[in-house]
């Protein structure tokens, strides 16, 4: 448990935070999130796969507030929700249209994690007072754009499960089912030996 605090007062109990973007890692297998937090002390180069560093260095523009000068622009702004206990930061907030925008650096088609991490950043942003009314993931290979429903009710629930099966995750009872993703798992020479 974590205890949040601001100007000395307690604001409330909750689970360790969660990074946003953990939320597809875990998604896609829950022990690579486990295995990543291994390699967080090493080089990128140590584990990453080419598309991993591609999608490292095209985001540099975000991280370094360069994909433009217009002050209409929210680049790379570091967002947070105490509700669902979440960190990190946002890739572009357009603050005239009060678009929010997720760049992917090759989207071959919408995964549920791409969806969450937008929710998971729209939550943010809401809850910090901004006003979001679209949500797009931006292919930046193909130079697409592809517009993500708002959560209806139903998407609502699944995010909120989502994140209590990340707060209870017992490592030790989990076996993946579905092999075609060890294979393309960056981690899977370590997962083997689990």
């Amino acid at each position: 448990m974590l205890l949040i605090y601001t100007n000395n007062k307690k604001l409330s109990r909750m689970h360790s935070l969660i990074q946003i973007t953990k939320l597809n890692d875990f998604i896609f297998c829950p022990r690579s999130l486990y295995l990543h937090s291994i390699y967080d002390n090493f080089s990128q180069k140590v584990y990453h796969r080419t598309p991993q560093s591609v999608g490292k260095l095209k985001h540099d523009n975000i991280d370094k507030e360069q994909y433009s000068t217009a002050k209409r622009y929210l680049q790379g702004l570091e967002v947070a929700s105490e509700k669902y206990g979440l960190v990190g930061k946002i890739d572009i907030y357009d603050t005239e249209k009060m678009e929010l925008i997720e760049r992917k650096n090759k989207v071959k088609q919408i995964y549920d994690g791409y969806r969450y991490q937008l929710y998971t950043q729209m939550f943010c942003l809401r809850e910090m007072g901004y006003v979001v009314k679209k949500l797009f993931i931006h292919s930046l290979s193909d130079n697409k754009r592809y517009a993500i429903a708002l959560p209806d009710k139903k998407e609502k629930e699944k995010f909120k499960k989502l994140i209590a099966d990340i707060q209870h995750f017992n490592l030790t009872d989990f076996k993946q089912k579905n092999h075609n993703k060890c294979e393309q798992c960056v981690y899977q020479e370590l997962c083997r030996n689990l």
